[in-house]
């Protein structure tokens, strides 16, 4: 299944752009998981474990706070019309709602210059009163501000921290075992990048502010395995449901192969990216560690790919045009197959 594919993230690992990789091809009931290369490289060579954790990085948005805000939306308790300052009243933007933040066309400028010395409390009171540019709703500009602040929506109405939501709405009812903020067994975690301070990131978060937020991040902050990412993926290939349990309404799961940004020309999805490909709309969303999720919904067909690229140093440039040729071949090899 996509041998070329395969031997294009085995070239991969050969030239050193990662250490090695976990990951799975789904088409429809049927799961190929494969796991190549290497956990790390330093200290010393590991191979990777079957149940080997990964820092997913940014798939944090879509696997979590995505998936709750659409299951609030579900019942009503927000709409995505609703202004953020609804649920924020100390929040600047007052024209900016849940639907400009789950599509990122909010035009929040999230850079902070001090960031990585302020606590929680004074980073949430800096991303609350970050500036907007001129961009808003008429253009897509990916940014952690956007779903961090709906992670502070979601902790507002549910009235717990946001790991313990995500813990009770996603993590325990799709039996995801080995999904957590707070990995119990460090050794089982892939390690991420060597850095002058940090020395090598293991079991603790590579993000900046997802390390100040703790459980209250809502872009990241998730630890994960390719089994348990590939039961979230099933889960929408499924239109919501897994095993028997039901995580989204089947409407729900449809809709968001539509482009829901305001002008409806951006090509953005509901906390999902979308890649239109010879008519056909896949879900997409990546992760900075080396993760990335494609879900072909109509086909029931999806790539999950974990990999700790930035370690043990990061070239993000280069990792970007391989990952773009890697999901190219992929399609090729898919599209393929159909004709």
């Amino acid at each position: 299944m996509y041998s070329n594919t395969r031997k294009l993230i085995q070239r991969y690992i050969e030239d050193q752009t990662l250490p090695g990789a976990s990951y799975a091809f789904i088409k429809q009931q049927e799961t190929k998981q494969y796991r190549e290369g290497l956990a790390a490289v330093i200290p010393h060579k590991e191979s990777i474990i079957e149940n080997q954790q990964y820092d997913v990085a940014s798939l944090t948005k879509v696997i979590l706070t995505t998936t709750v805000i659409l299951q609030l939306w579900e019942s009503g308790t927000v709409s995505l019309e609703d202004s953020v300052q609804t649920y924020l009243p100390d929040f600047s933007a007052g024209q900016v709602t849940i639907r400009h933040l789950l599509t990122h066309t909010s035009a929040l400028n999230g850079f902070i210059p001090n960031r990585d010395a302020l606590s929680a409390s004074e980073l949430k009171a800096a991303l609350l009163r970050v500036p907007m540019e001129d961009s808003f709703g008429i253009e897509a500009k990916y940014t952690d501000t956007n779903m961090i602040l709906l992670g502070y929506i979601i902790e507002v109405i549910e009235k717990e921290t946001l790991s313990a939501v995500f813990e009770k709405r996603v993590i325990q009812p799709l039996n995801l075992r080995y999904s957590t903020f707070h990995p119990a067994d460090l050794a089982q975690c892939a390690p991420t990048e060597k850095q002058p301070d940090r020395g090598v990131i293991r079991g603790v978060v590579h993000d900046p502010k997802a390390l100040v937020l703790g459980d209250h991040c809502g872009s990241a902050g998730l630890f994960s395995t390719l089994n348990d990412v590939s039961r979230f993926s099933q889960m929408l290939l499924q239109k919501g449901q897994l095993d028997g349990i039901r995580i989204l309404q089947e409407s729900t799961v449809d809709q968001l192969s539509q482009d829901w940004t305001p002008n409806g020309k951006l090509e953005r999805s509901l906390g999902w990216d979308l890649k239109v490909r010879k008519k056909d709309c896949y879900l997409f969303h990546t992760g900075f560690t080396g993760t990335f999720i494609l879900l072909d919904i109509k086909k029931q067909e999806a790539f999950v790919f974990l990999s700790n690229r930035v370690h043990p140093t990061s070239d993000t440039p280069v990792y970007l045009k391989k990952r773009d040729q890697l999901i190219d071949t992929y399609f090729s090899e898919k599209e393929a197959a159909m004709n």
